[in-house]
């Protein structure tokens, strides 16, 4: 049977001896899990936070946790989804910190111009991020999933970036997968629809900007 090193079956062996090891108290462990995760704990932050600083910062709070708590850690789940699930409450924390108001609801029709958004997307697929082939998208869908609503938004990277199934997630916010779903359907919707309307416009700009059979 062929393994594929990137499944995520594989975390919980992948990571247990190091686990191990520095439980035992070998720092040495420690620091390679460290390595092993902090840039994918970065970017986690950072999508979810929209803020350099503050990715920063909730990023040595979470191993400054792991580090205080690794001992309590009795590998129920993954190592990667107990990690990932400090992180998120870090950010979500700071979140409530900012006591942000100004976020799209998508909760209800939104509006746009007057008029509410359509309902009916590009079939394009399930996962918005697959699409991000180029620069100038990847940042289109960076700015437009800073304009989810944490919740939604927590759910959509954790899916759609980070990979992780709905069990996990679910288990990661303390959730149900009925939930997880839920979410996770809102915030494609929303994302689907922001780059409809985006690529929309990138074709009516280029029409514009044709020269006509006359010239």
């Amino acid at each position: 049977m062929k393994i594929i090193s990137g499944d995520k079956r594989l975390r919980k062996d992948e990571d247990a001896p190091l686990v191990k090891l520095a439980k035992e108290g070998d720092f040495d462990a420690f620091e390679q899990l460290v390595h092993k995760f902090e840039s994918r704990i970065y970017n986690h932050c950072l999508k979810i936070l929209n803020s350099q600083e503050d990715a920063e910062d909730v990023l040595q709070e979470t191993f400054l946790q792991v580090h205080r708590f690794l001992g309590s850690f009795r590998g129920d789940s993954s190592f990667s989804t107990w990690l990932f699930k400090i992180a998120t409450n870090g950010c979500l924390m700071r979140i409530r910190k900012r006591k942000q108001v100004n976020l799209v609801s998508i909760d209800k029709p939104i509006e746009f111009n007057g008029s509410s958004l359509k309902k009916e997307v590009v079939d394009w697929s399930q996962n918005p991020y697959r699409l991000s082939s180029n620069d100038e998208i990847k940042k289109a869908l960076d700015q437009f999933m800073a304009m989810l609503p944490e919740d939604k938004r927590v759910v959509l990277v954790l899916k759609d970036v980070e990979g992780f199934s709905n069990i996990e997630i679910s288990h990661i916010l303390g959730m149900s997968v009925a939930a997880v779903k839920s979410r996770l359907h809102r915030a494609r919707l929303f994302m689907r629809d922001e780059l409809s309307k985006y690529f929309d416009g990138g074709l009516e700009i280029a029409r514009l900007g044709r020269p006509s059979n006359g010239l």
